[in-house]
């Protein structure tokens, strides 16, 4: 789902909010978790899942067009683990984790 189809299906569900006040809405929840990832924090969304940031250490890779050894510096990455609830809608119910 695009973020646009998301404004479109939020507006039609609530027909009293009008669409520009549902993009800003959006936007607002967005750059809240994008803010709180940048400062180092954890956000957790109940029943959904959890954002987190995860640092890559540095390493050698390889340019595949060469084959030629580059050097990758080190990096932090976005990383989401997926809720309780979430897996269990996905997989009819039961959340593969339990077994």
């Amino acid at each position: 789902m695009l973020r646009s189809e998301l404004i479109l299906r939020l507006s039609e569900e609530r027909p009293e909010i009008r669409p520009r006040e549902v993009e800003r809405i959006v936007d607002v929840i967005l750059d809240e978790i994008s803010a709180a990832l940048e400062a180092g924090d954890r956000v957790e969304l109940r029943g959904f899942g959890a954002f987190s940031v995860r640092q890559r250490e540095a390493r050698t890779g390889r340019n595949p067009r060469t084959g030629e050894s580059v050097p990758v510096e080190k990096k932090y990455v976005p990383f989401f683990k997926a809720g309780k609830e979430l897996r269990a809608r996905l997989n009819n119910g039961e959340d593969p984790e339990d077994r």
